[in-house]
């Protein structure tokens, strides 16, 4: 192996270790699970929080009472995938202080091995049994079965699908969605929906407005569930850059001494060299020689040059022995997630992401841009659960540079930038949330978590309150899905046009039945939110400043007008620029310019005051100008002029159609 380079990171955050996330009350609820059976009696229910947080046990607890307590009859759990279905095997819960156990006969198991299509007869015969209450399968077997089943067998019972992010409001696109629609519609069936990566990649929501309304949302967020762990102090989420082949350059970031995940890129991506057996093979050698594979579980033990230590690799990759596989998957499952020393590498493409249960994973490392902020969170999540010896979890994207020699120029630009965006979005994840408020005329009082902004405006409305509180990252995770607010992000755009012109369009496209006066409001909490989340906060005395625009200001000072100039998403680009060579950062630059947004009428209308104020102060914009702003301003100015003759030249048209 070769020295070990430490990864650029984007986020670095350290957590208080208070023990309050994995504490247990006197039914064995963690806190995340206490908010959840707060809710039980509701009929629709959205559980979102992170991995690790206790949702499979969160659900039992609010089944067992659906079917003891509310007239129940049966209890559903669908899963994306058979893995995953040993998550919600029979629990003891009563040990625990809870008044009775979950379980699940093996006949009712439907994520044992067999196709899910011919799991549909077991289906229907439990849902036939008056005897039988809970049974588990994989999202597709529910989707077979349904195609033999009307709305109403669903009458009695409590569906709950993990993972639910799977599920998307186009019903046209999305078996799953559509089955859910008519479910709600047909029966008087009870939902409990969980996930712990409410985005989709593809950026259609998962329900849509008139649907989501109808569930009761329970939000546990990232930084209550970290800051509450017993170990883990410290996460970084950052990038490694390099030329060439990554099986070349992924020594430099591959710490032998880390329990690590790795995640190596799709065949279809521009990292892969589309031989994905070879390429695993590459990542042995680097590793060292191979001294032994195990028979019975098929992990490979390679003896490592430096320390003449062995490693014990999992490869998830081959899938040409489907049983050698199974075996090592099985392994995976029942030995190592208890084991520290079962195993200490894991080689995989598309497995070993939700539902996947290592805790003690420490670095995940993953090759090429993901395109889903989904399977970023899921990454993610694979190590961040909290275990003994554990202080510190990292997430490395190993990301191909451009090559101006190449033609993907483009394209690697983009996937750069994306990938800059996704660790921008759980930079905010992450983050300690805060409550605002607007900060009246002789108002000094701080509380704690509660930051006042003069010129701020409040949530006036219920709906607005409900997505500031259990949507903002959603909608941050849409913000930063758009191709035009990605350029954005990069600095190409100025932070006023950014903040008060892209922001609002994509809320209106978001959330339609909201109103100007309710869009602003939003507008300013997705900005503020994200400048203060993305602001270095300094403790002086007995009063806090936060870096803005590269100044310190007193928080006690701030106001909208100040925020609104800051752009709060450039200091990723910034921090790109510092890890790339100055070849590679014109490439992207060049990249950038090349592929502007079109100018719009909003923009335009919004620019013309400070394209006036700048005139005044510096004379008329510079269209060749290396200033973005200056030139972003010039170009505004040529396309209203385009416009003005436009519009005369249509004018001076119908006077001669009238005259003629």
């Amino acid at each position: 192996m070769n020295a070990i380079k430490k990864p650029v990171n984007i986020v670095d955050v350290t957590y208080a270790r208070t023990k309050a996330s994995v504490n247990t009350d006197s039914m064995g609820m963690r806190e995340m699970q206490q908010r959840v059976f707060a809710k039980r009696d509701s009929q629709h229910l959205l559980v979102k929080a992170p991995p690790a947080s206790g949702k499979s046990r969160a659900l039992m607890f609010v089944a067992l009472d659906k079917l003891y307590n509310q007239g129940r009859k049966k209890v559903i759990v669908a899963v994306p995938e058979r893995s995953i279905g040993a998550s919600f095997s029979s629990t003891n819960l009563t040990k625990f202080g809870f008044f009775t156990d979950w379980e699940v006969k093996d006949r009712h198991n439907l994520c044992d091995p067999g196709s899910s299509q011919g799991k549909v007869g077991a289906f229907i015969e439990f849902l036939n049994d008056s005897s039988a209450t809970t049974l588990v399968c994989t999202h597709a077997t529910l989707r077979f079965a349904f195609e033999k089943l009307a709305p109403e067998a669903f009458d009695g019972t409590v569906l709950a699908i993990d993972e639910f992010h799977h599920v998307s409001a186009d019903i046209e696109a999305n078996r799953l969605g559509a089955l859910l629609r008519e479910v709600m519609n047909g029966s008087d069936v009870h939902i409990v929906a969980m996930t712990g990566s409410y985005f989709r990649g593809d950026s259609v929501p998962v329900l849509s407005a008139e649907e989501e309304a109808r569930f009761t949302p329970v939000t546990f967020n990232y930084y209550d569930q970290l800051n509450g762990y017993e170990y883990l102090h410290s996460l970084g989420i950052g990038h490694h850059f390099y030329q060439g082949r990554y099986t070349d350059a992924i020594g430099e970031v591959f710490d032998l001494d880390k329990k690590t995940i790795v995640h190596i890129p799709n065949v279809n991506s521009g990292e892969s060299t589309k031989d994905k057996i070879e390429e695993v093979g590459f990542i042995i050698d680097s590793i060292g020689v191979v001294d032994h594979v195990d028979p019975d579980t098929g992990i490979i033990a390679i003896r490592r040059p430096d320390t003449g230590q062995l490693v014990r690799v999992a490869d998830l990759v081959d899938d040409t022995d489907q049983k050698k596989r199974a075996d090592t998957l099985h392994y995976l499952s029942t030995v190592a997630s208890k084991d520290r020393d079962a195993v200490d590498v894991i080689l995989a493409l598309g497995m070993a992401k939700e539902g996947f249960d290592w805790p003690f994973a420490e670095h995940a490392l993953t090759v090429g841009y993901r395109a889903s902020l989904t399977e970023v969170v899921q990454i993610i999540g694979r190590v961040t659960r909290d275990s003994p010896g554990k202080e510190h979890a990292q997430f490395t994207n190993l990301i191909a540079e451009p090559d101006a020699s190449q033609g993907e120029v483009k394209v690697s630009v983009n996937n750069m930038l994306k990938a800059i965006t996704a660790s921008l979005l759980m930079e905010q994840v992450l983050a300690q949330n805060f409550t605002f408020k607007t900060k009246r005329t002789g108002d000094d009082t701080q509380a704690p978590g509660v930051i006042k902004i003069k010129g701020f405006k409040e949530p006036s409305t219920e709906r607005v309150k409900q997505i500031v509180e259990t949507d903002l990252n959603d909608l941050k995770a849409t913000i930063l899905q758009d191709d035009t607010f990605t350029k954005a992000a990069a600095g190409s755009i100025d932070a006023e046009t950014t903040n008060k012109v892209l922001i609002p369009k994509i809320i209106r496209e978001r959330y339609p039945d909201l109103d100007e006066s309710q869009i602003e409001e939003l507008r300013q909490q997705v900005v503020v939110d994200s400048v203060i989340k993305n602001g270095e906060v300094r403790q002086v005395g007995d009063k806090r400043f936060i870096k803005m625009a590269e100044k310190f200001v007193n928080i006690d000072d701030i106001n909208i007008n100040l925020i609104d100039s800051v752009n709060p998403f450039q200091r990723a680009f910034e921090v790109l620029s510092k890890s790339v060579t100055p070849s590679v950062l014109r490439i992207i630059q060049d990249s950038i310019t090349a592929t502007r947004l079109e100018i719009t009428e909003d923009e335009a209308v919004a620019a013309w005051p400070k394209i006036q104020q700048w005139a005044k102060l510096n004379g008329r914009p510079n269209v060749r100008s290396e200033d973005p702003t200056e030139k972003r301003y010039a170009e505004i100015l040529l396309w209203l002029q385009r416009q003005k003759q436009q519009r005369a030249a249509e004018a001076r048209a119908n006077e001669m159609a009238d005259e003629a």
